[in-house]
């Protein structure tokens, strides 16, 4: 199969004679977006710049040795800032190969020019008019190039929404197919590589929707004494301690929203809440007071993790490992101690794999903030 540089500039295209003139800096710009189309690379382009920028109008005509220009080795490297002269040569020979210039050569190969009065009776060097000439080739391969990106881009996300909805779905349990999903995001892949990761990713989430749906309702069918608010906070509380206890101690939690006042589980979580912002004062210099209740706290981590360096699938991740209480918590300790953390977002994601073994708590981190802020109370 014939390539579009191979095909694009090598033959004679006699309504390209009739195209008139084209904006030289329009033709540079349509053909840095098809630039992998006609097989170009940055350094090949900037040398036609350099070339562009010795014919004197603006308007490119597209008529043979119309549009000559002339300019030395020399002068070429200067306005390429020092480019070495094998590797402008090796650009120039891309440029005549692919067809976007033409040589007209003197006898002696050299490039100048003869003038008669103010006119340049002849020229040569460099003709730059098949550039106009393939206009309508250049600016179609363009909007199609453009085209490309904005439907590789509508799959990227479709992909990366897919992921994200695996992972609250999947609770851990599909690793592998999430980390090729999250290395292939990272990487440029092609249109099939995504359509393929979107189809996988579509029968995983299909096969395990019908086994979520009914477990999700099963808290709503029980009766509960506690009001609405403190029922999602038992459910939520429930979905941790069955990731991250062991099996025996699955039950404990069961009687407690029966047998619990509830001014005293309010004033346990205000408790807890407040040796948290005793271990982590830095979060209130960003936030002043906002810290009321743990809403307030998840959704501060939640506003603070893309400046800490954490992207939100990874918080999506630790919230569905340790719950959101235990991840807001590990963010603002890691808030805390932001100048000693190289990674903070590989940081969280291990922290979360921890969690999913049954190895991680948050007691140690706010115990070890609180211990160093006594001693620097004793120091000062």
């Amino acid at each position: 199969m014939e390539q579009a540089s191979q095909i694009a500039f090598g033959r004679q295209d006699p309504c390209g004679r009739l195209a008139g003139t084209h904006d030289k800096w329009d033709l540079l710009a349509a053909l840095t977006h098809a630039a992998a189309e006609f097989e170009l690379s940055h350094r090949t382009l900037g040398v036609l710049k350099a070339l562009l920028t010795f014919f004197p109008e603006r308007a490119l005509p597209a008529d043979p040795d119309s549009a000559i220009v002339f300019p030395s080795n020399r002068k070429l490297m200067e306005r390429l800032n020092g480019m070495p002269e094998s590797t402008l040569r090796r650009h120039l020979a891309a440029l005549t190969r692919i067809g976007i210039v033409s040589r007209k050569n003197s006898p002696n190969r050299k490039r100048y020019a003869r003038r008669s009065g103010d006119d340049t009776a002849l020229a040569f060097g460099f003709d730059l008019s098949p550039l106009a000439r393939h206009a309508g080739q250049i600016f179609g391969a363009a909007l199609e190039a453009k085209a490309r990106a904005e439907h590789l881009a509508v799959l990227r996300d479709r992909v990366a929404v897919l992921r994200q909805e695996l992972l609250e779905l999947a609770d851990g349990t599909a690793e592998a197919l999430l980390e090729t999903a999250r290395k292939l995001l990272r990487r440029k892949p092609c249109e099939a590589d995504l359509s393929d990761m979107a189809k996988l990713l579509r029968s995983e989430i299909a096969s395990r929707a019908p086994e979520e749906t009914p477990q999700a309702a099963l808290p709503a069918a029980g009766k509960m004494s506690a009001p609405v608010s403190r029922n999602e906070r038992h459910i939520q509380d429930s979905i941790k301690k069955d990731s991250d206890s062991e099996a025996p101690q699955v039950t404990a939690p069961c009687p407690q929203p029966h047998t619990t006042d509830g001014k005293a589980g309010k004033a346990e979580n205000a408790h807890d809440l407040a040796k948290v912002l005793r271990a982590c004062p830095e979060v209130q210099t960003y936030y002043p007071g906002a810290l009321r209740n743990w809403q307030d706290a998840d959704r501060i981590a939640e506003t603070l993790s893309p400046m800490m360096g954490i992207d939100m699938p990874v918080l999506s991740d630790a919230r569905a490992a340790m719950g959101r209480k235990e991840a807001a918590t590990a963010v603002i300790c890691m808030l805390e101690k932001l100048g000693t953390i190289r990674n903070p977002g590989a940081y969280l994601r291990r922290l979360a794999q921890k969690a999913r073994a049954g190895q991680f708590s948050t007691a140690p981190m706010l115990n070890a903030l609180l211990q160093a802020g006594k001693q620097a109370e004793v120091v000062s």
